[in-house]
């Protein structure tokens, strides 16, 4: 066996659908676009959504609500998510690392849910006021970033 003699395997391969050559192929005269109308032109082209003239399902159905485009995504952490982390300070790398949030970067917000095992000190952008009071109790620190 040789580079030269290489084919691919019995039936793996198929030619394309050549349409518009006769009316042998049973692809011929219109070319499977039916007859008449803008639909068998060869320029033409559907826009997405587009329902022959039909008011869109997109234009159809109820809008309600408010989007804020201003909106910042919190990441939540708990206390009992934060105790399986072994070490002594906590930041929003450490959570990524641990996959307790998706990345480093979002703002992340530790709530009071469960208990520290010991003292920690715990970075992040907010705490809820319970668990201030459990990290602390433990003897750790909530040390809240961005505010010098």
């Amino acid at each position: 066996m040789n580079l030269s003699n290489l084919k691919p395997a019995q039936g793996s391969r198929k030619d394309r659908k050549r349409i518009g050559r006769g009316p042998g192929s049973g692809w011929g005269k219109t070319a499977g676009r039916g007859s008449k109308g803008q639909l068998q032109g060869s320029g033409y082209s559907r826009k997405r959504g587009f329902e022959g003239g039909q008011m869109p399902l997109t234009r159809r159905i109820p809008k309600r609500g408010f989007t804020n485009i201003h909106r910042e995504e919190i990441a939540v952490v708990n206390l009992d998510h934060l105790t399986k982390l072994r070490k002594e300070e906590i930041g929003p790398k450490d959570m990524a690392d641990h996959r307790l949030i998706r990345n480093g970067s979002v703002r992340v917000k530790v709530l009071g849910r469960g208990e520290l095992a010991a003292a920690k000190t715990v970075h992040a952008h907010e705490f809820s006021a319970s668990a201030v009071k459990k990290i602390e109790a433990k003897g750790g620190k909530a040390v809240i970033i961005g505010k010098d």
